[in-house]
């Protein structure tokens, strides 16, 4: 029958609502790496050591995993938008916290709180962008949720560099009553804010309405987000067909004969793990320690760490305009190449420091030559894993199986990012070239993983996926 909602061209709308739910990633980005200006700081304010800083760094992983466990859950019980809000405001709430702390111990707790919006946000970002998105656009769109953590790690780290210049190159100057590196944790609070207000105007995922039957409701949203020659009452026929015999999914939906998951569950799994063991945060979470220690200024290594922010988006646009034109394995084999090849030679030029504490340096070339193989490595990643192991979480699950898979992959991933970022410390005073000798050996087995075990989902319906 005919449907008697106003029909036009849906992909400017589809465009902003897409864009307005990867705001959360932008805060996933910001939150997560702004910590990479105030480690400094922290560790003079407390007097603290070492163990106590990169516990408070880590911690808020830790956090992640659990809000990643947990979003998909919650995704299905409260609905994708609901749960939105509820990041925005754990978001807003943890950077007030953050930001004026009376202990580490107090300081470590709103990291946690952060970190479980972060978990949440990485989880319902790819799984609303998948459920709104045509299926010929699903890739770039999908792509907005990397672009907008590239875009808040980039802003993270100038806010860090401005924050620090009006408190005359010292993080623990006074600024504004505070010190410095407590207003780069705070200023959260205004993108925590705007998120907000996105969550509360964006329209509720069609295949949600539907699993929660509000039908009429999820006409109306799929009516503005379909293009004209969809037939209205066939996709929610085809929804709802493939709906019909499930429930809200759960973790014990995901057992399977493959070492007690579903193998599908596990490449979701093993893609999340192999993007962190590749050591990308590192340069996010550390690279403004990591320059230093091989005697560069903590002036310039602010502006290498903004570099390589900006080098990290201009990546993911090459792979917003790649996704969907070649597919997705050919970037993944591509982007795992080009890492191992930039690791390796990051290594061996890590290899020629010479001198021990505040007179370590690194001899030409191998100082320039470190530097563009580090960078080399962040565009590899950025123009591959980073954005395509969130487009395919979003897609490559079936409906039923969709948010409890996503947010168990997601929750793996950030356990992965919290071993790699807590174990950098130690294993590079221990020996930096070998630590990254380890991140190449991932590089390299994250492409035969990827050659032997993903397969291809450009172009396929969400309710084809199985």
């Amino acid at each position: 029958m005919a449907t008697q909602y106003t029909r036009h061209e849906p992909l400017g709308h589809v465009v902003f609502i897409t864009a307005a739910a990867a705001v959360g990633g932008f805060l996933f980005g910001y939150d997560s790496s702004v910590i990479n200006g105030a480690v400094v700081g922290i560790q003079r304010y407390f007097q603290v050591g070492s163990f106590e800083t990169g516990f408070v760094v880590a911690i808020a992983l830790l956090g992640s995993a659990v809000g990643a466990w947990a979003g998909g859950g919650l995704a299905d019980r409260w609905g994708r938008t609901r749960s939105m809000q509820v990041a925005a405001l754990l978001f807003a709430v943890s950077s007030i916290g953050q930001m004026v702390p009376f202990a580490i111990w107090d300081l470590g707790l709103w990291r946690v709180v952060a970190g479980f919006a972060i978990g949440m946000a990485s989880v319902l970002g790819p799984a609303y962008i998948a459920e709104v998105s045509p299926p010929a656009y699903r890739g770039r769109l999908g792509s907005f949720q990397q672009l907008a953590i590239v875009l808040g790690i980039a802003v993270s780290q100038l806010v860090n560099y401005v924050f620090a210049r009006l408190a005359g190159g010292d993080v623990n100057n006074p600024l504004w009553g505070l010190q410095a590196w407590q207003w780069m944790l705070g200023a959260c609070v205004v993108p925590a804010g705007v998120f907000l207000f996105f969550a509360l105007s964006i329209p509720e995922s069609p295949r949600y309405l539907i699993m929660s039957g509000r039908t009429r409701r999820a006409r109306e949203v799929l009516a503005e987000i379909e293009a004209d020659d969809v037939d209205l009452d066939d996709r929610i026929a085809e929804i709802q067909r493939v709906l019909r015999t499930e429930r809200v999914p759960g973790l014990k939906d995901l057992r399977g004969p493959a070492l007690g998951l579903l193998p599908i569950v596990w490449i979701g799994i093993l893609l999340s793990v192999f993007q962190q063991l590749v050591g990308i945060n590192v340069i996010f979470y550390y690279s403004s320690v990591l320059w230093q220690s091989v005697g560069i200024n903590q002036s310039d290594s602010l502006l290498i760490s903004f570099s390589s922010s900006i080098i990290n988006i201009v990546g993911t646009f090459i792979a917003i305009s790649l996704v969907d034109r070649i597919g997705r394995r050919p970037l993944l084999l591509v982007g795992s190449a080009g890492m191992a090849i930039s690791l390796a030679t990051a290594a061996w030029a890590f290899s020629f420091a010479v001198g021990e504490g505040r007179e370590v340096s690194l001899p030409d070339p191998q100082g320039a030559i470190a530097l563009v193989a580090a960078n080399a490595f962040v565009l590899f990643f950025a123009l591959s894993w980073g954005v395509v192991v969130w487009v395919l979480l979003g897609e490559m699950f079936p409906n039923r199986l969709r948010a409890a898979a996503l947010g168990v992959s997601a929750g793996a991933q950030w356990l992965a990012n919290w071993a790699v970022t807590v174990s950098f410390p130690a294993m590079a005073e221990w020996n930096l070239p070998i630590t990254y000798a380890v991140y190449t050996m991932f590089a390299l087995l994250s492409f035969l993983f990827v050659a032997t075990r993903v397969k291809e989902t450009k172009g396929r319906k969400l309710e084809d996926m199985g």
